[in-house]
């Protein structure tokens, strides 16, 4: 015998007493007669779904909608159509400026920026605070400018002060000018920055021709919905850094007695200088310089079309690897020291360049 509510009762013994007996059958004509489980209408929802959304909430409260069994949502692209109509809008608006259909563009770094006044025979200027909504350089040393003209009877145009992730800018506003040389008709990229050495095989004033570069502490430039016109989804990058390019650069400097160094750049955000267990980790990747721009440059050109080529003069040696202090006084004492060779090799190669794409 069992207990039960104060009852005993053998397990095959009648129980209804127990619970009550059996409701009669509802009257199917009685709106409020109470309805049966087994009586439910077939239903048209799928019941995990609903039984998340009612223990959870609705699937875009909690945590981005990942409980949910539909997919949440998908984030606003960065690279969206009005950051292209942007770059149209400043091509159009040069385009009213200069008749100047550069082949090649030219990015100078820190402490470079008086290659243009030397070099190049400047026909047009533009700022970039005329242009509507393109970043402006707020960095010391870097003038703001488009300088339109030729090196030798090269067309190109000089970016003469770049912007930087860590000025605070998106990674779309920093690739920008890169898009908009691109989309004027540049079909060479030359970068130029000031940089920190990792291989202890280099000194300060060596200039290191850019082999390959590691971006993977930045944010690719790529991310976000790809806009067709400016290029492919999936661009390949297992030539960055052109070999015929990289062939002409080292011809020059062989013909101009320069010591050119070869090497990996990698990028970091910045504004801060590395710290020396970071410099040990980036020589273990495989970097033998280091700096703040240059290779989301690098990919975005990449992704236009144009073909790239690297220089970086190596400004002082990393931290950790020299007893003093780093610092972009440093950096851009150790430029204009190094700009008289840099102008000279930079110039000729460029004029290198113009054959090759003839």
């Amino acid at each position: 015998m069992k207990l039960f509510k104060n009852k005993e009762f053998s397990p095959d013994e009648d129980i209804q007493d127990v619970y009550g007996p059996p409701p009669d059958e509802p009257d199917p004509d009685d709106p409020e007669a109470p309805v049966f489980v087994d009586k439910l209408p077939p239903m048209d929802f799928d019941p995990r779904e609903q039984q998340v959304q009612l223990i959870y909430g609705p699937p875009e409260m909690f945590n981005g909608g990942f409980m949910s069994v539909r997919a949440a949502a998908a984030p606003v692209a960065p690279t969206d159509r009005s950051n292209y109509d942007k770059i149209v809008a400043c091509r159009d608006m040069i385009a009213g400026m200069t008749d100047i259909k550069p082949k090649v563009a030219l990015i100078l770094g820190s402490g470079l920026g008086d290659f243009a006044e030397n070099c190049v025979d400047i026909r047009c200027t533009v700022d970039y605070s005329r242009l509507p909504g393109f970043p402006i350089s707020t960095v010391e040393g870097h003038k703001g400018r488009f300088i339109f003209g030729y090196i030798g009877d090269v067309p190109v145009v000089v970016m003469q002060g770049r912007v930087h992730y860590y000025e605070g800018y998106s990674m779309q506003d920093v690739v920008m000018p890169t898009r908009l040389m691109a989309m004027l008709g540049a079909k060479v990229l030359f970068l130029t920055n000031a940089s920190g050495g990792i291989n202890t095989s280099f000194k300060a004033g060596d200039f290191m021709l850019i082999t390959d570069h590691i971006s993977s502490f930045v944010p690719n430039p790529l991310i976000g919905k790809n806009i067709d016109s400016l290029g492919t989804r999936f661009p390949d990058m297992s030539e960055i850094y052109d070999r015929e390019l990289r062939g002409a650069v080292e011809e020059t400097a062989a013909g101009l007695g320069i010591d050119l160094k070869h090497g990996v750049y990698v990028q970091l955000t910045g504004p801060s200088f590395e710290s020396p267990a970071e410099i040990r980790m980036l020589k273990v990747l495989g970097a033998d310089a280091v700096g703040m721009s240059t290779s989301m440059e690098a990919v975005t050109g990449r992704h236009a079309g144009m073909r790239v080529c690297g220089i970086s003069c190596i400004s002082n040696l990393a931290s950790g690897l020299s007893e003093n202090p780093l610092s972009h006084a440093e950096v851009q004492e150790c430029a204009n020291k190094a700009a008289p060779r840099f102008r000279a090799l930079v110039s000729e190669s460029i004029k290198k360049f113009g054959e090759l794409l003839k």
